[in-house]
Order: C-alpha cells, then structure tokens, then sequence
C-alpha cells in the first residue's frame, strides 16, 4: 500500500517518468505502468485456485453440517466424529482442513442469518381497528406491606399504541380471560385480529409453521369476542415487537419505583389511571399528536365490546366428609347437604363458585398460596354446617367453622352455655337465619341482649315482631291522677293460715 502510493505520487503530482519511478523503486517498467493503469488504489494480487482432497466431498460435509445445525446441543456430533465419517467415505485428508471448511461454512451461514434473517426486519403498518398485540410480564409491587411477584398482561392496539396493564398472581386461563375483559373495556372495543405468542394458556400444541393446536377454552373466548387469533413463530419476539416494545418501556414508566398498594386491586385501579395518563403524555411517532389523539380515531372503528366473557375455569371436585373441597393448597366449606358427594368447581381470579346439580350451591373468596413455606388456609362459612349441629348440638361449642360467628351470635352463645340444653337452643336460633333474613335475627338478638334476657323464646318474639312489622317496645302507659292510690294495700298472709285451722266449718254447696 505504501509503495502504490509513492509510486502514484511521484507519477502524477510530480511529474516523473516511468523510468525515473523504476529506476528509484527497483521495480520493472512494466510493473509501473500495470500499478498506474489500475484506477484502484488498494494492490490486488490473483490467488491461483487451489486443488484439495476435500473438494470431492465439499457437498457432502456441507450436507452434514446442516443437519447437525438442527440438532440440539446434547446430539450434536463433533468436528472428529464428521471427519471419521468423511474418512469411511474414502476421503483421505486431515482433520485441520475438515476443521477450516466448518469453520467457513458456519460464518457464511451466520452472514447469511444476519443480512436477510434474524439481523433484518421489515417496518410494520397496521390501519385503525385492525389488530391488537398480547403479552405477560413479570414485574414487582408491594402489597399490604409484603413485596409481591406479579404476573402483569399487556394489551396495546397496534395503530394508536394506546395499552393498559393488568396485575395477576398467577398466568391461568382465568387470569387471561379476566385481562381480555378488562383490557377490551378500557380500549373501548374489539379489534379484528389479536396477536400472541405461543402461551401455554392459548396454544396446547405448536405444529409445523403456523400450524396449532388451539386451546378449547381460549377458542371460547376468541369466539365470544370475534375477533381472528393469530400465534407468532416460536422464540420470534419481533412480530409482536411493539408489545414487547411496551413490556421494557413500562418498567420504567410504571415499576420504578416499585409500587407500594394495600391491595391487589387497588393497584390495578392505579395501573388503570396512569395507562390513561400516560397516553397523553406519549407522542405518537408515526401520527400527528399523542396516543390519546390517535386512539379517540381507532376507537370509531373497533366493534363494540359485547358482554364480558364468563372466564372461569371449572374442575370436579369431592367434597369430603368435612363438608370441604380442595383447591392450591386451600380448602373451602360446601354446604353439608352435598358432603361425600362430587360437585363442579368454577375458579374465577377473585372468587369460586361451588356448582351441583346445575345451580350454584356457594361462593368464596379466592385465596392464594404462594410458597410453599406457608400453612394452607381453610375458608369456612358457619351457615354450611348448620344442618350437621342440628343433629350434633354438642360440636358448636369446639366446631372450628363457628369460631368467626358474628359478635350478638357470640355473646349469646356464651350466655346459653351456661345453661342445660343451651347447645340445643343455640342452634335453633342459628339455624333461623335459614329461613329469615340473617340482619333481622341478628337485630333480634342485639335487642334481647340489651333487654337482659336472653332466652329462645324472647329472641323468637322479637323477630316476629321485626318480621311481622309489630313494634317490639310496649307503649307506656300514663294513669290518670284520679286513678293514683293514696294507701298502698299490704300483703297479708295470715287469711290463708286461718282457712287452714277452720277445717270443721261448713260451706253451704
């Protein structure tokens, strides 16, 4: 490089001839004018094709190689093992050659990859309404003072970019479900194609290409809200790219500094907000304005969202001989009259509802057990065990379900033990608020306590009183001044004595 650019300076800045270049250099004549006649200004020097012994099986090894690229790690056969293969061919050579064609054939093949596969992509335009992009996260928050793991769904409609966030514990069908209705609420309709990667809670099986095995109740859900599902490429991230786009950019949007909330839904409420908040904030990029600018167009042409989709996920259950079902790890009551019997189990994300015989029998709360380092809970509802005290009177005194009963049923309980066959009338007066109102027996055991007898019978007058509409305080009665006695009579007991003594006196019959 340096002699071509003496040689190129001497000649035209200079000025000097050929001979005087060749003469100064050393170089041939020739071999002047060969480097003053190229326009280029770098030497190139012809490399004579070489022969190798490796050129007859150069498509073979070649094939081999590309099969290899589709095993997986562990099955991979080596460098050594291709070359004995070669060998058995008849391939006479060395090891380092085969080892230098690999080598080559790999960085061609990732050249390759990098110009028109994974290295390249191609800008994506979508028109309003037409599709919108799903995906999870997992992102930290604490919540009544205990740092949380959150499973967190994000849904963004792909031409406004408007998204909004939804906090789980968990990544179940009921939780997706759950995050559809919200989302389709808050974006104000239902686009014409969704896009997902390949979840375990959408897809039960990835086929060849963009074959799948759809699961049965997420194709319930696609159905009830019409829109087309559409699953991305395996471990292929840039065809959903601007929701995992949105999972980055909320980290620090939302998670920094990490939220600090009484409840679970409290933070989604706040979520809600500051999605809200920040689509006024954002500027579009491919469109005059702001997201919100954007999306109050794209809104005109989602379809109107129907009603919210039913998302529970029911398991059959055996309700033990403790009147419970079991569910992660927790138990809850069913009432007694369907214990040793199976029933249906609909999971929503706050709540189960216990089903049999085609009605729902009962509801709870849904509770979670997160680690494993922590006792299972039992959820208890006193009224289910009623029919079972009914006929064992003995077990309210230590039966765990009536350790939560109201504060009146407690205080009376405590007055009624003290007294034979109070177990019995306890229960009795449990079991009335299977036929009345529970507030209005509840009312009626307040009031006898506060008039200082409790009893059954002043508790079942007071009710019907409360039932009927009767007032329950007698009127106070005002006598007259007239009617006032002067000299109150006194008792006198010794008329009885003396009837007694006169035993030979004769009444006329």
């Amino acid at each position: 490089m340096g002699l071509l650019s003496v040689i190129r300076r001497w000649h035209y800045r200079d000025h000097l001839s050929i001979r005087n270049i060749s003469r100064r250099t050393g170089l041939s004549r020739n071999t002047v004018r060969k480097y003053l006649r190229t326009d280029g200004v770098e030497p190139r020097f012809n490399v004579a094709g070489r022969s190798s012994k490796l050129d007859p099986y150069a498509d073979k090894l070649s094939a081999m190689l590309r099969v290899e690229t589709g095993k997986s790690r562990k099955q991979k056969r080596t460098i050594k093992q291709l070359h004995a293969d070669l060998i058995v061919l008849g391939y006479e050579g060395s090891y380092n050659r085969v080892a230098a064609f690999a080598r080559d054939w790999k960085a061609a093949r990732q050249r390759e990859q990098q110009t028109s596969g994974r290295g390249t992509f191609v800008p994506l335009a979508f028109v309003p309404g037409e599709a919108f992009q799903f995906d999870w996260s997992e992102d930290w928050a604490i919540i009544g003072g205990e740092r949380t793991k959150l499973q967190v769904a994000h849904v963004k409609l792909s031409y406004s970019r408007a998204f909004i966030l939804r906090a789980y514990l968990l990544q179940t069908h009921e939780m997706l479900f759950d995050a559809h209705n919200h989302a389709f609420r808050v974006l104000g309709g239902v686009p014409r194609r969704g896009i997902y990667d390949n979840m375990k809670t959408a897809v039960d099986k990835v086929g060849r290409g963009k074959q799948r095995q759809v699961n049965i109740r997420f194709l319930a859900m696609v159905s009830h809200f019409l829109f087309e599902a559409e699953f991305c490429n395996p471990a292929s991230g840039w065809e959903k790219g601007q929701i995992e786009k949105n999972v980055q950019d909320a980290r620090h949007r939302l998670w920094q500094p990490t939220p600090n909330v009484p409840s679970l839904g409290a933070l989604n409420e706040w979520l809600e907000t500051r999605c809200r908040d920040w689509w006024s904030l954002i500027p579009h990029g491919s469109q005059p304005g702001t997201i919100a600018d954007v999306w109050a167009e794209e809104v005109r042409h989602l379809m109107p969202m129907p009603r919210a989709f039913d998302g529970f996920v029911e398991y059959s259950k055996r309700v033990s001989p403790t009147c419970l079902v079991h569910l992660e790890r927790n138990r809850y009551s069913v009432p007694a009259s369907f214990a040793n019997r199976p029933v249906s189990l609909r999971v929503y994300p706050e709540r189960i509802v216990v089903v049999a015989e085609g009605q729902a029998v009962c509801e709870h709360r849904r509770v979670f057990a997160r680690s494993h380092d922590r006792q299972s809970q039992t959820i208890y509802d006193w009224r289910h065990y009623l029919a079972v005290v009914q006929r064992k009177p003995g077990a309210l005194r230590n039966g765990a379900p009536f350790v939560e009963l109201p504060a009146a049923f407690r205080t009376l309980q405590q007055h009624m033990l003290k007294t034979p066959g109070g177990d019995r009338e306890m229960v009795e007066i449990l079991a009335l608020v299977l036929q009345h109102d529970e507030q209005a027996v509840l009312a009626a055991v307040e009031m006898a306590l506060e008039a200082g007898v409790p009893t059954k019978t002043h508790v079942l007058n007071l009710l019907h009183r409360l039932v009927d509409g009767k007032p329950f305080i007698p009127p106070a009665i005002k006598a007259p001044q007239a009617l006032a006695l002067t000299a109150e009579p006194l008792a006198n007991v010794e008329r009885y004595d003396a009837l007694r003594r006169a035993k030979e006196v004769r009444h006329a019959s």
